[in-house]
């Protein structure tokens, strides 16, 4: 009988262990406070680049170009949201009209921006002389000359900001990519945001620029212009010396401005800096704006954003509307051949009197300076 209590009591105690166990595990687990974890870091919004455009690049070498910069008078535009689907239109009547429904991040001022200016000696006074007087003048610290001989009188009015680029003044496709690779360079020296080129035929609606360029970001992939055709350019590109191969690609015509983000600038390296831009252009045997095309489409897969604001003597520019006209990027006019091709505007000067219509225009848009009619008004 003494053993039998004994065993029951072995049961009973470990049966008591096996309560005990089981009531802290309970209580363990109602107490422990379920953990939450950390929500992900939101991912930054990545634009789709689009592929398929050419040929990926091939073994990289080094190319050059130059560049200027400075600082504005009274412009600064907010940068919105990059749009979905390349840039907006400028609306409004004032060339300076805010994006509609836009957010603003930070500033873009016109001293952010290289506008670079390729001109020839020839045409020092007759061109240049006219875009110092009207658009030029509101941005002199930004806007480089790029030309081909020493001029004592233009560098007493653009100082430093004119660079003798001591290429062939023939308007050959080898000295046209000669002042192309000077100016990259220059750009990238100046570590500006964005590298616009411009001819000396064209006037630049500085406000609208700004504008534009606020819609993206110049760390961003951005190559903006017109293109002169209405379908790709194709070429034969040599691989090394057993033969070619065919590519396709868009380019912005030099003739109506284009520009170029400092993030795909730098991407361009390998064919453009240090005196690459030359050899990149002699590969295909091309133009400078063609060449421009060919490393930022068919080398580096990024498309060109098409956009109708930047016009050149190409077109006919009778037949942009004149009540949008001081909304545009870039205006031009045509040359002895044609001088009835100029954009229709009036103001408080006679086709006579201004026979490129940019003294018109840039009264209308600065009608405080000195020199406009009192009577005009915007």
């Amino acid at each position: 009988m003494h053993l039998s209590s004994i065993g029951i009591s072995k049961r009973c105690f470990l049966v008591s262990l096996a309560l005990c166990a089981l009531l802290l595990l309970l209580i363990s687990t109602l107490q422990t406070p379920q953990r939450q974890g950390e929500p992900p870091q939101p991912r930054p919004h990545a634009r789709p680049t689009r592929a398929g455009r050419g040929n990926k690049p091939h073994s990289t070498r080094n190319a050059t170009g130059h560049s200027a910069a400075g600082n504005v008078k009274d412009f600064s535009v907010t940068r919105p949201h990059p749009p979905e689907a390349g840039p907006r239109r400028p609306e409004g009547n004032a060339p300076h009209a805010s994006l509609p429904g836009s957010q603003s991040r930070e500033p873009l001022e016109l001293k952010d921006i290289f506008i670079a200016v390729k001109t020839t000696r020839k045409y020092h006074k007759s061109r240049l002389q006219l875009l110092f007087q009207t658009w030029v003048s509101e941005a002199k610290e930004q806007t480089f000359i790029f030309t081909d001989g020493e001029d004592a009188e233009l560098k007493k009015k653009a100082g430093a900001n004119i660079i003798n680029t001591n290429c062939s003044a023939a308007h050959t496709r080898q000295a046209l990519c000669c002042k192309m690779s000077v100016e990259y360079d220059k750009f990238i020296e100046s570590q500006k945001k964005w590298f616009c080129h411009v001819d000396d035929d064209n006037y630049v609606i500085l406000p609208s620029l700004l504008q534009l360029l606020s819609s993206y970001s110049h760390t961003q992939d951005v190559y903006l212009g017109r293109p002169s055709l209405d379908h790709p350019i194709e070429t034969a590109e040599r691989v090394k010396s057993d033969g070619s191969v065919s590519v396709k690609f868009w380019f912005a015509t030099g003739g109506a401005g284009f520009c170029i983000s400092r993030g795909l600038a730098l991407k361009m390296s390998p064919w453009a800096s240090l005196g690459n831009f030359i050899t990149t252009a002699e590969k295909i045997r091309l133009p400078d704006d063609c060449t421009i095309g060919y490393i930022i489409e068919a080398l580096l897969e990024v498309p060109l954003k098409h956009t109708r604001l930047f016009h050149s003597h190409l077109e006919n520019l009778q037949r942009l509307r004149t009540d949008s006209v001081l909304r545009q990027v870039t205006l031009s006019y045509g040359g002895f051949e044609n001088k009835r091709n100029v954009v229709s505007i009036a103001g408080g000067f006679s086709l006579a009197e201004d026979p490129s219509r940019f003294k018109t225009v840039h009264c209308l848009l600065y009608p405080k300076t000195h020199w406009c009619p009192h009577n005009v008004h915007h």
